[in-house]
């Protein structure tokens, strides 16, 4: 679907122009076979034949004689243009109303609906095509790249429509009773929301069949007891990956080393505030001391001790700068010795380069470290460089594909 603001004005363009050769043909004195008092007619008479062109062509009133060369030419181009622009307008209206789109909706059950079209989206639709892959999936977003578009349609047989949820006419045309599942991607948290209740009050048998992707950990956060939170699924993707990360990994790890360990989280945004959580819930007696590191670390713990209350039994230490700055480690190693049994080093800022320069400094000063590097997508060449050095590439992308709920796909 296209936007109807980009789709009609040339049109109009179009058809002012073939109105004017026509009234000026007219005007300028060319006389017509069938017609030929319209050449000592008035301008609205010789305006009202011009807009007949679009309607009969020159079928009624014969065809262009006499008069100026130049008058008689631009008169021949309306009524050669004039014609074929009706037509062809009637062709598009037709195809846009036959669409397939048009006749999948009206046709369509038992399907899933998704709105947006980011990288999340890309994963969930995997993860699905593999699971369930004859399921008939619709998605929806307020503006789609060319590209994307394409792949949605073609890797995926998507449809896919331009449009915004919380608007009550769109949600009518996606019928609602007749979905498997809503999942909302996209990239407004309020959006979401708003969509969300509409979507309950048209369709309140999809409770509990709402995906609902919140963007900020402190707005998910205040919405844990809400009817809303008790009718969706709400989650963020560092959360989830937080919670793979912990259950794959780190555990394992924990249990394996003889003293309680040394955890450093080197970024402390989104991901490095869901993995705290997510240790304080399922490892808080394995670790001895957690040091954060983070352009703004005061401000960001402060935020998770107030939203998430966590009660430490561990040491926590808070070292506020660059992951990437020498004097913030120098720090770090004068209050801990990173040499002492196998501490764990999480590099989990969103810049992929920093994280994996630091991790391959640090993994040769401190070779004992377990350390882990964070790309977004599935990187190659982290991969390669980490298992060259013994470093564990951790993909937001990928922690999060392996462990979407069972729940969300059947």
């Amino acid at each position: 679907m296209q936007k109807l603001s980009t789709r009609g004005g040339w049109r109009w363009w179009a058809a002012g122009g073939l109105f004017l050769c026509g009234f000026l043909g007219l005007a300028a004195g060319v006389s017509l076979t069938e017609r030929p008092e319209v050449v000592d007619s008035g301008l609205l008479t010789k305006a009202y034949y011009a807009l007949g062109l679009f309607v009969v062509g020159g079928l009624d009133i014969g065809t262009p004689q006499d008069g100026p060369w130049f008058a008689r030419m631009v008169l021949w181009v309306a009524y050669f243009g004039a014609p074929l622009f009706t037509v062809s307008a009637v062709i598009e209206a037709i195809i846009h109303v036959v669409s397939p789109d048009r006749w999948q909706l009206r046709r369509v059950s038992n399907h899933t609906i998704v709105f947006g079209s980011d990288r999340l989206t890309l994963s969930y639709l995997r993860l699905l095509q593999r699971q369930s892959p004859d399921t008939k999936v619709i998605v929806v977003d307020s503006e789609f790249d060319p590209v994307r578009e394409q792949e949605l349609r073609q890797k995926f047989g998507a449809t896919t429509l331009v449009g915004d949820l919380t608007h009550d006419y769109l949600l009518h045309q996606l019928r609602l009773q007749q979905a498997q599942r809503v999942l909302l991607l996209g990239n407004d948290d309020f959006q979401a929301c708003e969509a969300a209740t509409r979507i309950l009050e048209i369709a309140p048998q999809l409770r509990s069949r709402i995906i609902l992707h919140c963007h900020n950990l402190r707005f998910m956060r205040s919405l844990q007891h809400t009817h809303l939170a008790a009718s969706c699924d709400i989650f963020n993707t560092y959360n989830l990956a937080a919670t793979g990360l912990v259950h794959a990994d780190l555990l394992e790890h924990f249990h394996y080393t003889e003293r309680r360990d040394t955890v450093v989280m080197a970024g402390f945004g989104r991901f490095g505030q869901s993995l705290l959580e997510e240790l304080q819930t399922h490892a808080a007696a394995e670790i001895e001391q957690v040091l954060v590191i983070d352009i703004d670390a005061d401000r960001r713990v402060l935020v998770v001790d107030e939203q998430a209350k966590i009660d430490a039994p561990y040491m926590r230490r808070v070292y506020q700068g660059d992951i990437s700055h020498p004097m913030v480690w120098e720090q770090l190693t004068a209050d801990v010795d990173l040499n002492d049994n196998q501490p764990t080093v999480i590099l989990g800022t969103g810049q992929e380069q920093n994280n994996l320069r630091t991790a391959l400094w640090i993994k040769q000063k401190y070779p004992n470290a377990m350390i882990f590097a964070r790309t977004n997508d599935i990187s190659k060449f982290a991969l390669a460089v980490g298992g060259e050095r013994g470093i564990k590439n951790i993909s937001i992308t990928q922690l999060v594909e392996d462990h979407i709920p069972a729940r969300w796909l059947t």
